[in-house]
């Protein structure tokens, strides 16, 4: 059967060894990422949607419940028919780096240790790293790993020159 009409399925890709799926023809494996972007698409605005319509439904009852436990984020559980409905509002705490640089500076010059309460990460952004020069760069090394992230393959039609 000729391509497209040999693509197989989401379902049938699931169940295909790995190695019959990589050794697909190109236009084939094409395909099929095509169809998998869509399809994740689809998935991400249906979920969306989905949880707006739980929102929608829930969101009044769940602030209602936090109140009168007497807190503004968190889990309550709602009844609603045979089912509970976990409804959960994390709390998002962010902090100004001045205004605490400035407290962490009074914790010290009081005579106290600041990393008693204040949490400090130190890192330096790769692109302030590679504008360094080299001299500088080789001491900065010592303290420099650098890993790598899950690969990830896509394929795009080849440009006509």
């Amino acid at each position: 059967m000729p391509y497209p009409d040999n693509t197989p399925s989401t379902e049938e890709m699931l169940n295909l060894p790995i190695g019959e799926l990589a050794e697909m023809p190109v236009q084939l494996l094409a395909g099929l990422q095509d169809e998998l972007t869509y399809a994740g698409k689809q998935l991400r605005a249906a979920t969306a949607r989905f949880n707006a319509a739980l929102e929608a439904r829930y969101a009044t009852r769940a602030t209602v419940a936090r109140r009168a436990c007497g807190k503004d984020t968190g889990t309550v559980r709602l009844a609603d028919g045979e089912f509970t409905v976990v409804a959960d509002l994390p709390k998002r705490v962010t902090w100004d780096q001045e205004q605490l640089a400035r407290i962490a500076a009074n914790i010290e010059a009081a005579g106290d240790n600041p990393a008693e309460f204040i949490e400090t990460t130190l890192k330096v952004p790769e692109r302030k790293y590679t504008a360094l020069p080299e001299s500088w760069r080789k001491g900065f090394d010592v303290a420099r790993k650098v890993g790598s992230g899950k690969p990830t393959f896509r394929l795009e039609a080849a440009e006509n020159t």
